[in-house]
């Protein structure tokens, strides 16, 4: 056992920085780099990918990392643990084996961490019982079950951990929670038993605090202009202990910050119940968290309590709801708002008097009140804007329809009006979320791990 052990994360999402993890394996001492690449529609992406290809379906980009960084992981022992494997972790680790072979290393284990992904299992799961009801609404799945793309459950940490265990240096796995990915070394390295309540829940804000990356260093900061050196921000570690005290910092000489007030900001993402943040390994209570500054760039946390867990897991679903398309102009000179108005009335007009009407429109105003409505007070002046129109359908068809009436504004239409961005709309396909439980019995985790 290490103490501490100094865990970094080096990918908030699936398109982060593509140097975060390698500045992070060479800019200081570090003994894991965690990689969260999953978000709820890229699920749903990659299970795409898969059927199209069973080879495909995990995050790329990690096997041009490993491609980039196994020697150096080899000579530090740097440990990796990733959620690039999506929905096809085996896959990615034979990538990733294939990489290890062209450079000629021996030796590497690797860890897959499979069962997260029921998409096949969901008519067996509704005979055992399991209806998936909107955590939201309370609707049941089923009217829907037909049109589901991607089901993931949020898995236990304890099978990463397990992987750890049996000695792989690179732990791949499919839908894991993102400050799971944290917490599976810490109770690796520190034997933390299921019912250890508090320091679970230590090592879950601490996973929590690093999930997203940059944020906890200034990156998505309020005080923004008080951020040090954006171009080069460092990318947070966690400097923790046994006794579920840990630290919060960054590499030396890396931009950005590290204080209480980032910290803060970063413990309040995606935060509903402060006293009730739940995970498959624990609840925490988030108000029991206490702050201090322990030095340039390091904050240390402490006081964190559990509670028991819940004997269920979240699933992720995805499914088709329908089609898309949105189309965008760029309207400038005198009156260039009121010119948008005209515009945008020009088009809904046009369609209704073809007979073609939808589901849902909508009209934005880009640089004005596509953010925040008509809360803030319009300029005396506006010399440009950007109109947006888009609508939604189950009938592609009319989507198309609707691509073609955007273009012919830029002659038939007000003066002023230019910039047609990204050629004549075409419908995209809705991916919807839907949110729901499992028992825990249901889910059925599995971990290789095999030598190169």
């Amino acid at each position: 056992m290490k103490e501490p052990i100094l865990i970094g994360n080096g990918q908030g999402f699936w398109g982060d920085s593509i140097d975060a993890p390698v500045k992070l394996m060479t800019g200081g001492p570090i003994h894991y780099v965690t990689l969260d690449y999953l978000a709820e529609v890229t699920m749903s992406i990659m299970q795409r990918q898969k059927q199209k290809d069973p080879k495909r379906g995990y995050a790329t980009d990690f096997v041009q990392l490993m491609k980039d960084t196994l020697p150096t992981l080899i000579e530090k022992d740097i440990k990796v643990v990733a959620s690039a494997g999506g929905v096809n972790p085996a896959a990615c680790r034979d990538a990733v084996f294939a990489v290890a072979r062209e450079l000629g290393l021996t030796g590497l284990k690797i860890g897959i961490v499979e069962g997260d992904d029921i998409l096949d299992r969901l008519t067996e799961l509704n005979e055992k019982g399991a209806d998936f009801k909107h955590l939201d609404t309370g609707e049941p799945l089923a009217s829907l079950q037909d049109k589901v793309l991607s089901a993931n459950a949020y898995i236990s940490s304890r099978p990463l951990a397990e992987a750890l265990d049996q000695g792989a240096q690179v732990i791949i796995t499919g839908r894991a929670t993102d400050p799971g990915l944290v917490l599976a070394p810490m109770i690796h390295e520190f034997g933390w038993k299921p019912d250890d309540w508090d320091r679970l829940a230590a090592g879950t804000v601490a996973g929590h605090i690093l999930e997203c990356g940059a944020q906890a260093c200034g990156g998505n900061f309020s005080r923004w202009w008080e951020v040090p050196d954006f171009a080069q921000i460092g990318y947070p570690i966690v400097e923790a202990y046994e006794d579920g005290s840990f630290v919060i910092t960054k590499h030396a000489g890396t931009g950005g910050m590290v204080t209480c007030a980032t910290v803060t900001e970063q413990i309040l993402y995606e935060l509903g119940d402060p006293k009730n943040y739940i995970s498959p390994d624990v609840r925490v209570d988030f108000s029991s968290i206490e702050l201090h500054e322990d030095g340039e760039n390091r904050v240390r946390v402490s006081g964190i309590k559990g509670i028991p867990s819940t004997d269920t897991l979240k699933v992720s679903m995805s499914y088709n709801n329908g089609f898309k398309a949105a189309g965008t102009l760029t309207i400038s000179g005198p009156k260039a708002y009121e010119k948008a108005q005209k515009c945008a009335e020009i088009v809904w007009q046009r369609l209704a008097d073809a007979g073609f009407t939808f589901e849902e429109t909508n009209t934005e105003y880009l640089g004005l009140n596509s953010c925040h409505g008509d809360i803030n007070p319009l300029p005396a002046q506006i010399n440009e804007v950007v109109l947006k129109l888009s609508a939604r359908d189950a009938n592609p068809a009319k989507l198309t329809r609707f691509g073609k009436e955007i273009a012919p504004l830029v002659t038939n239409g007000p003066p002023g009006v230019t910039g047609f961005a990204g050629g004549r709309p075409r419908p995209q396909e809705i991916v919807a979320y839907w949110p729901a439980l499992i028992d825990k019995k249901l889910v059925e985790t599995r971990v290789t791990v095999e030598e190169v």
